[in-house]
């Protein structure tokens, strides 16, 4: 692990590879498991603030899952997440491009203007996962099935994990946090 102010950072961001292939995947992180995405606790007012503006980009069954249940609820495990279509189906701000891609509807809302808050930091992470405890986060990579085809062209293009989510790893901790993680990145891969 590396250790950068509160946080403590699995080496497998380092030596993982890791670039999203949608072609190939369609977005199944959006679409698999059986829960939505997590939700921080402050992100819970700002999903409520921008819900009105997103509605417009969602399709007709997510928009029904949203008004029957909230836009987030309550999962398993006792944590916040999006809300889904139904149980084990997509997250109710899914939507599916002319190739049937999934694709989320506030980020769509975000890229047109409409809102100012991309999408929850668990969606702008993934692959990367943090696990808040009392005196830091634990920021780790989550390996799953549906994402073979992103470590595969990862892999191809020899970009680890942390360098393809800079800018949702500068969103959640900052530059300065992100210039100390390269640091380390650079000291832990070539080491003297």
């Amino acid at each position: 692990m590396i250790a950068i102010d509160k946080t403590l950072i699995s080496e497998d961001l380092l030596e993982r590879k890791f670039v999203c292939d949608l072609n190939a995947c369609k977005g199944g992180c959006c679409v698999a498991g059986d829960s939505g995405a997590p939700l921080d606790q402050n992100e819970l007012e700002v999903l409520d603030s921008v819900l009105d503006a997103v509605k417009p980009y969602m399709v007709k069954k997510g928009v029904q899952a949203i008004e029957k249940h909230g836009a987030y609820v309550i999962d398993g495990d006792g944590d916040y997440t999006t809300t889904l279509v139904s149980q084990g189906a997509e997250c109710a701000f899914v939507y599916f491009d002319e190739t049937k891609i999934a694709k989320c509807a506030i980020e769509k809302a975000y890229k047109e203007g409409k809102i100012s808050w991309q999408k929850p930091i668990s969606c702008h992470l993934y692959p990367v996962r943090i696990t808040p405890f009392k005196n830091y986060d634990a920021v780790n990579y989550h390996s799953w099935d549906v994402c073979k085809p992103a470590c595969e062209c990862g892999a191809k293009l020899d970009v680890p994990v942390y360098k393809f989510l800079k800018e949702p790893l500068i969103r959640k901790y900052g530059k300065d946090w992100f210039k100390q993680l390269e640091k380390s990145a650079s000291l832990y891969l070539n080491p003297k």
